[in-house]
């Protein structure tokens, strides 16, 4: 699962660049409609599982945690489609599928975090990033009725710290194949 991770660390840069413009745009223009806040979503909810489905694709054969991050992308990509098929469907709807969605995706990668604990260092990042998803989650589900401003405030500051916690980590990836490159040169 390490490998799978260390391999396709470009791939958690392009999710956390995803997440961070998604929750940049909904501050820049919080007064959108239901409609292209679905819209929205639902372009961050493919890309974000497609590219997970890419690295689930990328780890080689036989790597442990490698179905997690298929089942991962496969709830992102029908978040996704879900939002694009069924666009008129209701606030508390979308908030329901978004809450559903964060939860479940929070849920896997505290459990990835706690698999890889003693291949890698600084896992937290994982876990915490898997922590913010399922809190959010927690407080959409709690905040149904709130106004559709702090609502969309919500999702824009969790895309926001949710990608920045990615990109961390895609960079404590990148620098752990780095180090390893280094010692099979000197080796």
């Amino acid at each position: 699962m390490l490998e799978a991770l260390k391999g396709g660390w470009w791939l958690l840069v392009l999710r956390g660049v995803c997440a961070v413009l998604f929750g940049v745009l909904a501050f820049v223009w919080p007064g959108i409609t239901a409609g292209a806040l679905v819209l929205l979503f639902g372009a961050y909810a493919l890309a974000n599982g497609i590219f997970t489905l890419f690295m689930a694709g990328r780890a080689p054969k036989g790597t442990p945690g490698t179905g997690r991050l298929v089942l991962l992308g496969l709830l992102g990509v029908a978040a996704g489609l879900v939002t694009f098929f069924y666009p008129g469907i209701t606030a508390v709807s979308l908030l329901s599928v978004i809450a559903a969605w964060a939860i479940i995706t929070g849920i896997f990668e505290i459990a990835v975090a706690i698999k890889l604990r003693e291949q890698m260092r600084n896992e937290w990042v994982l876990i915490v990033s898997g922590a913010l998803s399922v809190l959010f989650g927690v407080l959409v589900i709690a905040m149904p009725s709130a106004g559709a401003l702090s609502i969309v405030w919500l999702i824009g500051g969790y895309a926001i710290l949710f990608g920045v916690l990615l990109l961390t980590l895609a960079m404590r990836l990148k620098g752990m194949v780095a180090g390893a490159r280094a010692a099979t040169r000197l080796a």
